[in-house]
């Protein structure tokens, strides 16, 4: 494991470089400069589009608008809103928040621009089952460039499936099993597998209906969790109201220049707020990955340009709505930077090993404040030892884990290496509050059981929502592979991995911030230059588009019912 995990690390190093990060930001200026601001387009045109004012059941797809916002969206909007957030500022410090702003506003962009190059290369010849993404667009669009290139417009399709299937499995699965189980067994003691075994069956469940069932469901699902969701957040910033000033503060502050260690955060330099900000907007937002443009492709309408409009409204409600809402929480409240959990009587002591190595003695676990120690929990402290380039000092977590011995808890602690004999900072021991934890941990400091009921449930409902969604991205991109026939076998493997995501294969934080970078970071190296080959046409239809709305072209009737528009009952 520790071989796959340094695998991963480098992998990590090359597709998150500040060179491939600096080039997605001028992406998604370019097509913000390009489309006149047509973020602007999105935040009032496109809510009409989604409340139903130009829904049409003429129309080809299989879904309206509000139904293929809401698919994407519950991609989108889950445990990255929640335990990515947290994964940003534990990592990153305040700084990353500023980060995920500016992808959250350039990423309107460029998610509309991706949408509608789908819509233009869809193929609706089934209407039940509308096939659309990156991988049609380049196989379609370059065979229409030049017939010669038909079959390297094939290969990329291919190898864009190759990189969906991994962020379909890293991200949209494992990511949100992992999560939910963590933060199920932290709060309540069930051991994460049976979590992941319950998400399975929950899973399977709703993605054997196919597009249509997954719309309805996400399209009832979405709004009452990010309700719920942000109504919770809002009663936690209203109790720090005080604290918010200061944090805007340290957000922008930040963003350029170093975070100072305290407690339980080590310090962070502006390239880890940088990368880290960047890092899980996107993976939050999914801007540039070309995931969502396959559920857009679904969507009832004439009019490519108009889904293009509609999905520019994800990064908007994802990353600048909820994102900011946990990431305020989490801030305003201190948990990020808390002291320790727990404190030793006598400071433990390092030996150095005949490698060179240095080990902290194994000791009893000490009390922990609020709550018990559980056999297998993961905690930290925090040492100094050689330098550190993504803190900006010579800090560093020692991760441990809590084992039992003869009944009873002690903590086993990770080796260090390097040629600095390390000191503990402190003699105190953080439990590692991972991901969605952190996030329960803040709504707590507000009101004691919060976060405990609200963001676990929320977790679950987010976690659903996400795994149901990907399940179909994952599908679409074994189609184009395979053809029908692989359908149920992948269905089959991804409910698997829902439970394998909850036994020991992911220990930290850290470890998952990997495995999921490295699905994400594919795919943009892949979708992005698509983007660009033929962004020309996306642009010059979004103008046409936007130029026949100006002049009243467009046919508009009145709003359905809510009801109806949940329901799928397009309006006429």
């Amino acid at each position: 494991m520790d071989a796959f995990n340094s695998l991963m690390v480098s992998m990590n190093a090359v597709l998150w470089h500040n060179v491939v990060l600096y080039g997605l930001i001028v992406v998604g200026v370019l097509f913000t400069v390009w489309s006149r601001f047509g973020q602007a387009i999105a935040l009032t045109h496109g809510w009409r589009v989604v409340r139903g004012q130009y829904d049409d059941p003429s129309d080809p797809g299989a879904i309206n608008h509000f139904q293929a916002l809401s698919a994407a969206l519950s991609a989108t909007v889950g445990l990255g809103n929640i335990g990515g957030v947290a994964l940003a500022i534990s990592l990153g410090g305040p700084g990353a928040v500023f980060w995920m702003w500016v992808i959250g506003f350039v990423g309107m962009a460029i998610k509309m621009t991706e949408v509608t190059l789908s819509m233009l290369y869809r193929d609706t010849s089934d209407p039940d089952e509308p096939r659309g993404g990156p991988m049609w667009v380049v196989k379609i669009g370059l065979s229409r460039l030049n017939p010669g290139l038909g079959w390297v417009g094939t290969l990329i399709g291919g190898l864009f499936c190759v990189t969906l299937l991994v962020a379909t499995i890293t991200g949209g699965n494992m990511f949100q099993a992992w999560n939910v189980g963590k933060l199920t067994q932290s709060y309540f003691g069930i051991p994460s597998i049976f979590t992941g075994i319950v998400l399975a069956i929950l899973v399977a469940l709703v993605i054997i209906g196919g597009i249509k069932r997954i719309g309805s469901v996400a399209g009832h699902l979405v709004p009452v969790m990010m309700l719920l969701y942000i109504v919770g957040g809002l009663f936690v910033l209203a109790v720090h109201i005080g604290e918010i000033p200061a944090v805007l503060g340290m957000i922008i502050k930040g963003a350029f220049a170093p975070t100072e260690a305290a407690g339980a955060f080590i310090g962070g330099t502006f390239g880890s707020a940088f990368l880290f900000g960047m890092k899980r907007a996107l993976f939050s937002n999914e801007a540039g990955q070309g995931s969502s443009p396959i559920a857009h492709s679904a969507a009832k309408t004439n009019e490519p340009v108009r889904e293009g409009v509609v999905a520019g409204l994800e990064p908007f409600i994802d990353t600048l709505v909820v994102c900011t809402f946990t990431a305020l929480v989490i801030l305003s409240t201190g948990v990020w930077n808390r002291g320790p959990d727990a404190m030793f009587s006598q400071a433990p002591a390092f030996t150095q090993q005949a490698n060179g190595s240095w080990v902290l003695d194994s000791t009893p676990a000490p009390a922990l404040s609020g709550g018990e120690w559980l056999a297998g929990e993961p905690v930290y402290t925090v040492i100094e030892a050689h330098e550190n380039e993504a803190a900006g000092n010579a800090r560093h977590r020692l991760e441990g884990s809590i084992v039992e011995r003869s009944g009873q808890l002690y903590i086993d602690w990770e080796s260090v290496d390097g040629g600095v004999e390390p000191t503990l900072v402190e003699p105190g021991v953080y439990d590692d509050y991972a991901g969605a934890t952190l996030t329960a941990k803040a709504f707590d400091q507000a009101a004691p059981g919060l976060g405990k009921w609200l963001v676990t449930l929320a977790a679950w409902l987010f976690a659903i929502s996400t795994m149901i969604s990907w399940s179909y991205y994952g599908e679409q991109g074994m189609v184009y592979m395979l053809g029908r026939r692989s359908v149920l076998p992948y269905k089959v493997f991804y409910c698997a991995a829902i439970v394998v995501a909850t036994t020991s294969l992911i220990q930290t934080d850290t470890e998952l911030d990997n495995l999921t970078g490295v699905g994400t970071g594919l795919m943009l190296f892949v979708n992005i230059p698509i983007m660009l080959i033929f962004g020309a046409q996306a642009m010059k239809a979004y103008h046409s588009y936007v130029d026949r709305l100006r002049k009243g072209e467009m046919p508009m009737h009145a709003a359905p019912s809510i009801a109806d528009v949940v329901a799928g009952r397009d309006g006429k």
